[in-house]
C-alpha cells in the first residue's frame, strides 16, 4: 500500500521518446507561472518571494511526489483568497505553521485513501467546474491584456467588468497589440507544424517586439534576488490550536483543488493521444509534502494549479519531467536570468492564458451535457456559474448536492409497492394473502411511502402479507427500520407477515435494527417464492 505511493521508476515510462515535448513545456508554463506565482504571493499578502519559493519548492515536490504524470502545482487564485484573511487576521508569522499543518492534514487524506472520494464527483459537476475555470482565468487576463490593473477585492467577473468600463483605449492599444501578436503565434504556428512551441515562441517574440519598439506595456518587473534557507515555524499549543480550523479549510481547498485538476488534467491529456491516469491518493501525498517543504522555506500552500496544467498538457507535456523543469526554471530564474525574464509583457502571458482557456472547453462536451438530461443540465450549468460568481469549492460542493438530489429523486420514483397474483391456480384463503413485491431502494427517502403503501387500508382483507425483497436494490438503515415498523404494526392487527428473498447484503442490517425480531416465528423469513405462498396459504386457511 505505501509503496504506491511512492515515486518510481515507471513515473519516467516513455520519457525517451517525449523528452523534448517535456522539456519544452517545461520552459513554457515556467514562463508562465513565474508572473503568476508573484501576483498570487502578492494577493495573498505574504508577499511576491513568498509565492515564488512556492512555485520552485512545492512545484518540484509535488512532481516528483505527485500522482499525476502532467500536473503542474504552485500558488494559485483560489489559495491566495482563502489565505488573504486568515494572514490579515493572525499575522504573517502564521503563514508558516499554517501551511505546515494544512499540508500534514492533505498527506493523511492521501495515505488512508480519501483521494478515491473525487471519484464520486459526477461528470457535469467536473465539467462545469472546468467550465467556470476556464471562465475565470480568461476574466483574470483582461486586465492586463487592456494594459490595466485590477481593481482590488473584486471577483474576477466584477473587476472585467469594470476594467471594460474604464478603459483608456489609448493606453490600452499597445497591449492589445501584444495580445493580438501573441494569441495568433499561438494558434497559428501549430497549424504549420506541430513540433512548433506555440506558447514559448509567442512569449518570445512578443518580447522581443515589445522591446525593440519600445511599446509602453507592462513587464514582469524586477524579481526576488535569492530563496531563503528552510527553518521550522515557532509553534506552541495556544498557534496550535487556534491555526487548526484554517489549516483544515486550506487542506480542503488543496485537496479538492488538486484532485479536480489532476482529472481535468487526465482528461485534456487524452485529447492527443493515450490519456494519462492518475493516483488520487497518491496526488494528495504529493500535495501534502509540497505544502509542507514549501511552509518550511517560508512559502504557502500549494495545489494543482489547473491554469499551469492546462498549459503544461496543451504545450506537449507527457511526464512529469515537464514539471520538474519548470520549478527549476523557476529557479534559475531567481538566480541567473531575472534581468531578461523582468521584460516579458504582462500582455503576452495574458495572451498565452486567454488561449488556454478556451482550449479548456470542450464544445462538444458541453453540447452533449445540455442534450442529456435536464438534471445533468442544470448541474452543469449551476456548478460553471456558482464557481465564475462566487466560490470554486462552494461550486463543487453545492454541485455534488445537487446531483446527488437529482439522482435520489430518480431512485425514488422507481421505487414502488407492486401487489402481485399468487403463482398456480387460485386456492381457498387465497383471497386473504397479499403478495406485495418492493422495487427499487427502500431508504429514507422513500421508506414512508413505501410504508403508507403496504399498510394501505385496500389491504385490510388480508390476514396474511408476503413481503418480496429479491428485487430490492438499495436498503439503509431508515428503510430497514421503517421495515421493522410495518411487521409490528401489521403483527399487532393480527396479520402474519412472511418476508421472501432478503439478499445477503440486507441481512445483517435488517437483523441489528429488530425486523426479523418483529416476526412472529424465525420461519417467517424464507428464500423461495413457492415457500412463501405455500406458508401463507397454510396460515390463510387455518384462518
Amino acid at each position: 500500500m505505501i509503496a504506491r505511493l511512492l515515486p518510481r521508476r515507471a513515473d519516467y515510462a516513455g520519457l525517451t521518446r517525449s523528452w523534448r515535448g517535456d522539456l519544452l513545456a517545461g520552459v513554457t508554463v515556467g514562463v508562465v507561472a513565474l508572473p503568476l506565482a508573484l501576483a498570487f504571493g502578492i494577493s495573498s499578502g505574504v508577499g511576491a518571494e513568498a509565492g515564488l519559493v512556492t512555485a520552485v519548492v512545492a512545484g518540484l515536490v509535488a512532481a516528483i511526489f505527485g500522482g499525476s504524470h502532467v500536473q503542474v502545482s504552485g500558488p494559485t487564485g483560489a489559495m491566495a483568497v482563502v489565505l488573504a484573511p486568515i494572514v490579515a487576521r493572525y499575522g504573517l508569522g502564521s503563514v508558516a505553521l499554517v501551511t505546515i499543518l494544512a499540508g500534514l492534514f492533505v498527506l493523511v487524506a492521501g495515505v488512508t485513501g480519501l483521494g478515491r472520494a473525487v471519484t464520486f464527483i459526477p461528470w457535469p459537476v467536473i465539467e462545469g467546474f472546468t467550465l467556470g475555470i476556464a471562465t475565470i482565468i480568461f476574466l483574470q487576463q483582461v486586465p492586463a491584456a487592456l494594459g490595466a490593473k485590477p481593481p482590488e477585492g473584486r471577483t474576477p467577473l466584477m473587476a472585467a467588468w469594470h476594467v471594460i468600463n474604464h478603459v483608456d483605449w489609448a493606453a490600452a492599444r499597445p497591449a492589445l497589440l501584444i495580445v493580438g501578436v501573441s494569441a495568433t503565434l499561438m494558434v497559428g504556428l501549430p497549424l504549420l507544424h506541430r513540433a512548433v512551441p506555440g506558447s514559448l515562441t509567442a512569449v518570445v517574440a512578443a518580447t522581443v517586439l515589445a522591446v525593440a519598439i519600445g511599446l509602453p506595456v507592462g513587464r514582469i518587473g524586477e524579481l526576488p534576488a535569492h530563496l531563503p534557507a528552510p527553518t521550522l515555524p515557532h509553534a506552541d499549543l495556544t498557534a496550535l490550536r487556534t491555526l487548526l480550523g484554517a489549516a483544515l479549510a486550506i487542506a480542503t481547498l488543496a485537496a479538492i483543488e488538486s484532485l479536480l485538476s489532476a482529472r481535468v488534467a487526465a482528461t485534456m491529456s487524452g485529447s492527443g493521444g493515450p490519456s494519462l491516469p492518475y493516483d488520487p491518493d497518491r496526488e494528495l501525498v504529493g500535495q501534502g509534502l509540497a505544502s509542507m517543504a514549501s511552509g518550511l522555506f517560508g512559502g504557502m500552500p500549494a495545489t494543482g494549479a489547473i491554469a499551469r496544467t492546462a498549459v503544461n498538457v496543451r504545450s506537449g507535456a507527457r511526464t512529469r519531467v515537464s514539471a520538474i523543469v519548470h520549478s527549476l526554471l523557476l529557479l534559475g530564474v531567481v538566480y541567473l536570468a531575472t534581468g531578461p525574464v523582468s521584460t516579458v509583457p504582462l500582455a503576452a502571458l495574458a495572451a498565452v492564458l486567454m488561449v488556454t482557456s478556451f482550449r479548456m472547453i470542450s464544445v462538444a462536451t458541453a453540447a452533449t451535457i445540455l442534450r442529456s438530461t435536464r438534471s445533468d443540465a442544470l448541474t452543469f450549468v449551476l456548478t460553471a456559474v456558482i464557481t465564475v460568481c462566487f466560490d470554486l469549492i462552494e461550486a463543487v460542493e453545492i454541485g455534488i448536492l445537487v446531483a446527488a438530489f437529482f439522482a435520489l429523486r430518480t431512485v425514488a420514483r422507481r421505487s414502488s409497492v407492486t401487489r402481485e397474483e399468487l403463482p398456480g391456480p387460485p386456492q381457498p384463503g387465497d383471497e386473504r394473502i397479499a403478495l406485495l413485491r418492493l422495487d427499487g431502494a427502500m431508504f429514507f427517502g422513500v421508506a414512508e411511502r413505501i410504508s403508507t403503501m403496504i399498510t394501505d387500508p385496500e389491504h385490510h382483507d388480508a390476514r396474511v402479507v408476503v413481503i418480496r425483497m429479491s428485487q430490492l436494490g438499495m436498503l439503509d438503515a431508515t428503510g430497514a427500520n421503517t421495515l421493522a415498523a410495518i411487521v409490528t404494526e401489521l403483527e399487532s392487527r393480527g396479520i402474519t407477515v412472511i418476508i421472501k428473498g432478503v439478499q445477503p447484503e440486507h441481512l445483517e442490517l435488517l437483523t441489528n435494527v429488530g425486523v426479523i425480531e418483529s416476526l412472529r416465528h424465525e420461519n417467517h423469513l424464507v428464500d423461495l417464492l413457492d415457500e412463501a405462498v405455500a406458508h401463507a396459504r397454510s396460515h390463510a386457511v387455518a384462518v
